[in-house]
């Protein structure tokens, strides 16, 4: 019988996220929730039914089993608990919370014995692109050794238009706006995914470069990090700056930003083994391998590893939301993980107002202390 989904948001990526639940076999759209004005007529487009309110959802004869939330990240928590109350699994899209408060309060609301039977993940889809499964594959193999550091980018250039109303929350940090909880947590979540957790961070602020008001929120940061396996690393964040290094531009993954012609040209992750080094998106491996010895004085080999295949992130999280929901499969990305890269983005931003390194207490439940 197939899983009975809703849709808790019309913006961005609530249509995306609908599309999956209509192709999947396993699933079936029950209806799109979102008080905006043009939420029903995207209801219509869909194909769907259209609530108001989650309230009115809940009550309504399309009760789903599950939903999935797309609205901005300072409701994210009440959303997802409206939702838990009701009976209903949720995937919540990332980040969990605007707050490291409201995020562990919606943990303990999902663990509680009545909610136990529900299932909450969190939607850092990322896990599921194939180019970091295919990262994921070779250092899981062992293929670069023991690794040993990770350098990343995450720039690029964000129009006016994407802070309009009603996306003008985004401009605002008090709102869970800035470019730290929007996107530098896809990429904490990745490198966690990668190399474990994160125990140390230091940060410095980009220049601003966009007016204040009505912008408050962050730009950018380059940041230092130490993970608890001693990997070290670094990582440079900026979204006011014309550049093709970052996730989308690299992977072509999101259609409303134009992959780079030159795969070796939008480069954003390099990871540093004892035995290899690794870079992405071009997926090329550096080694001595095959030579007398590992020297400088030697050419390194190169070998440039396949992707796995080319199925959507968004279908493949689907598809793993389902299973977790009948019980056939863990959460790759549980509510502990997402709160624990929201652990880090508060610790990023505390770093970036008081220029001190800021050490992370690993255990979820334990303040951040510095």
């Amino acid at each position: 019988m197939s899983l009975k989904v809703a849709i808790v948001g019309a913006g961005l990526i609530g249509p995306r996220h609908a599309q999956s639940v209509i192709s999947n076999s396993s699933t079936e759209l029950t209806a799109l929730v979102d008080p905006a004005p043009t939420g029903e007529a995207t209801a219509s487009q869909l194909k769907t039914n259209y609530y108001h309110t989650v309230a009115a959802l809940l009550a309504s004869t399309h009760r789903p089993d599950a939903a999935i939330v797309c609205t901005p990240n300072h409701t994210h928590v009440p959303v997802a608990k409206e939702l838990l109350a009701g009976g209903v699994h949720v995937l919540l899209e990332k980040p969990v919370s605007d707050t490291l408060e409201t995020g562990r309060s919606l943990l303990e609301f999902a663990q509680a014995p009545e909610r136990a039977h529900l299932k909450l993940l969190v939607g850092h889809h990322r896990r599921f692109n194939p180019y970091v499964r295919a990262t994921k594959s070779v250092l899981d193999r062992g293929s670069l050794g023991r690794p040993i550091a990770v350098n990343g980018l995450w720039t690029l250039y964000k129009p006016d238009a994407y802070f309009a109303p009603p996306g003008d929350w985004r401009a605002s940090r008090t709102r869970g706006g800035g470019v730290i909880p929007i996107n530098l947590v896809h990429d904490i979540d990745l490198m966690h995914h990668l190399f474990g957790p994160i125990v140390r961070v230091q940060a410095e602020r980009t220049l601003p470069q966009r007016p204040s008001p009505p912008h408050d929120a962050d730009e950018g940061a380059a940041l230092t990090l130490r993970f608890a396996s001693g990997v070290v690393g670094t990582f440079l964040v900026c979204d006011a700056t014309p550049s093709p290094h970052n996730f989308e531009t690299g992977t072509g993954e999101n259609p409303l930003i134009p992959r780079s012609p030159t795969g070796d040209g939008s480069d954003f992750c390099r990871i540093f083994g004892s035995d290899a080094s690794f870079s992405v998106p071009d997926l090329t491996r550096w080694s001595y391998d095959g030579r007398l010895e590992k020297s400088w004085s030697h050419p390194l080999t190169v070998d440039t590893i396949p992707l796995p295949d080319d199925a959507a992130p968004f279908d493949l999280q689907l598809a793993h939301f389902v299973d977790v929901v009948r019980g056939t499969a863990t959460p790759s990305c549980s509510g502990e993980d997402g709160l624990r890269a929201l652990i880090v983005c508060e610790a990023v931003q505390k770093a970036m107002q008081t220029g001190q390194p800021v050490e992370i207490d690993v255990d979820l439940l334990a303040q951040s202390k510095s």
